[in-house]
C-alpha cells in the first residue's frame, strides 16, 4: 500500500513537472508578450474584456476567482491598476506587479513639458505631475525586461520547459532588435512634426523613437473643460498649423472635433492596448505607422 501511494505522490508530481503553468494577465499587451514566451506550452489569458480601461475597470467575482485560481498573474501595478491591488495582495507569491522589476526604464509625468503645454492642460486625475508613467509596456526594452521576467517565472514553475522558454525569450528579443531599427528609420523624417494627444498615454513609444507631443488636452472625466480653457486649446493649435491630434478608442473625444473644425489638424486613433493586433511587435508597429502616416500627409 505505502508502495503505491509513492507511485501515486510520483505520478502527481512528475505531471505537474510537465503541466504548463496557468497564466494570467490584467492587460492585452501582457498576454501578447507572455503567449510568445509560453509558446506551445500553454495558454495565457487575459482579465480585462476588449474595451476595458485599466484606469477605470470594475472587478467582478468571477474576475476575483480567475486570480485565485492562476498559478502566475501579472499586472502593471497600482500606478496603473489600482483596482487590482487588494486582489494581488491575498496572492503574494503568484502576483507580480511588473512595475517593481529591476532593469525597466521608467518615466515619470512632469509638471510639463512647456510652456504652451502648461497653460492648456488642466489637471489630470488618472496621471498627477510626478507620479509614475505606468503605460510602460510601450518600450521595447521595457518588454524584452518584462519577457525574460515571466520566462524565469515559467521556468520555476515548469523547470521541465526551462530551455523552450529561454528560447522563445531569445527569438522574441531579436525580433524587436530588428523591429526598433525599422521604426526608427520609419520615423526619423516625422520627428520634428507637431502633435498633441488627449491622454498621456504614448511617453514611452515617443521616448524610444525620438519623438515629442506639443501639448495634452487632459480632461477629467467629471469635469468639463470651460470656455476660456477651449479658446486657448484651439489658439494652440492655430499656431501650431498642420498638426495631429491622437486619441484612443473607440472614438475621438466630441471636443476633438470642435478644436479641429476649419483647421489643417488631422484625428488618428492610436491603441496602445492592441485590441486588433495578435503580437507584441505588431502592436508597436501599428502605433507606429498609424503616427509616421498621419504626420507624413502635413
Amino acid at each position: 500500500m505505502n508502495r503505491f501511494l509513492f507511485l501515486i505522490v510520483l505520478l502527481l508530481c512528475s505531471q505537474s513537472l510537465l503541466a504548463a503553468p496557468k497564466v494570467l494577465v490584467s492587460i492585452q499587451p501582457l498576454q501578447l508578450i507572455a503567449q510568445t514566451i509560453l509558446g506551445e506550452e500553454g495558454t495565457s489569458e487575459v482579465l480585462l474584456p476588449p474595451g476595458g480601461s485599466p484606469h477605470s475597470f470594475s472587478l467582478r467575482p468571477s474576475d476575483s476567482r480567475r486570480v485565485a485560481q492562476a498559478d502566475a498573474f501579472f499586472w502593471i501595478g497600482p500606478d496603473l491598476e489600482v483596482f487590482l491591488q487588494k486582489l494581488a495582495e491575498r496572492k503574494p507569491q503568484q502576483s507580480h506587479a511588473l512595475q517593481t522589476v529591476s532593469g525597466l526604464e521608467l518615466l515619470y509625468y512632469e509638471d510639463a513639458h512647456g510652456h504652451d503645454e502648461h497653460e492648456l492642460k488642466q489637471h489630470d486625475h488618472d496621471h498627477p505631475p510626478g507620479g509614475l508613467d505606468a503605460h510602460l509596456w510601450l518600450s521595447s526594452h521595457n518588454a524584452r525586461v518584462i519577457a525574460a521576467f515571466m520566462a524565469s517565472e515559467f521556468a520555476r514553475l515548469q523547470p521541465s520547459a526551462a530551455d523552450r522558454y529561454q528560447t522563445n525569450l531569445q527569438a522574441f528579443k531579436h525580433e524587436l532588435d530588428a523591429l526598433d531599427e525599422e521604426l526608427s528609420a520609419l520615423l526619423q523624417p516625422v520627428r520634428s512634426k507637431p502633435f498633441f494627444v488627449f491622454h498621456e498615454a504614448f511617453n514611452y513609444l515617443e521616448h524610444s523613437y525620438g519623438l515629442e507631443h506639443r501639448g495634452v488636452f487632459a480632461l477629467s472625466a467629471e469635469v468639463q473643460p470651460g470656455a476660456r480653457h477651449v479658446q486657448q486649446m484651439r489658439q494652440t493649435l492655430e499656431q501650431a498649423g498642420a498638426s495631429c491630434i491622437f486619441y484612443e478608442p473607440p472614438a475621438p473625444p466630441r471636443l476633438a472635433h470642435s478644436l479641429a473644425k476649419d483647421l489643417p489638424v488631422r484625428l488618428q486613433e492610436l491603441d496602445p492596448l492592441g485590441s486588433k493586433v495578435d503580437s507584441y511587435p505588431a502592436l508597436l508597429q501599428s502605433m507606429a505607422v498609424a503616427m509616421q502616416q498621419c504626420l507624413a500627409d502635413l
